[in-house]
């Protein structure tokens, strides 16, 4: 009894090469441009605060850019964006980069809480309401 022999699997065809007469394919048209004309982006944390201008978004915006726009009705963080839409750092950078030159949106710091109280000044407020 002869071992069952293995069937080698063959290779993906390359595609045939354009004859004389025929014009090369060109490259694919880009479909997003990942930075302006001067490559320049917004300086963003991931905690920085986004707050839209617009509740509605304009017609000329994209998907992302809409529901972007619809998320920032309350102030949202970078990260929380990027985390809602399932986008990356890199890519939410962009779109908020686009949106805050357009004016749509506002980008604040992010709200520092301040220091604890001072003990001896809580415990003297719970002593005085003690006293009441």
């Amino acid at each position: 009894m002869t071992p069952p022999q293995r069937q080698r699997r063959d290779l993906v065809p390359e595609p045939p090469t354009p004859q004389a007469g025929e014009d090369k394919p060109g490259n694919p048209e880009r479909i997003y441009v990942v930075a302006g004309p001067d490559g320049e982006r917004a300086e963003l944390d991931l905690v920085t605060l986004i707050v839209a201008r617009a509740t509605d978004p304009p017609p000329s915006a994209s998907p992302e850019q809409a529901a972007l726009l619809r998320l920032c009705a309350a102030p949202l963080s970078v990260a929380e964006l990027s985390a809602y839409l399932h986008l990356p750092f890199s890519a939410m950078g962009v779109l908020l980069t686009e949106l805050l030159t357009a004016d749509l949106v506002q980008a604040r710091a992010p709200i520092v809480r301040k220091a604890r109280s001072d003990r001896s000044l809580l415990e003297a407020v719970m002593n005085g309401l003690q006293r009441l």
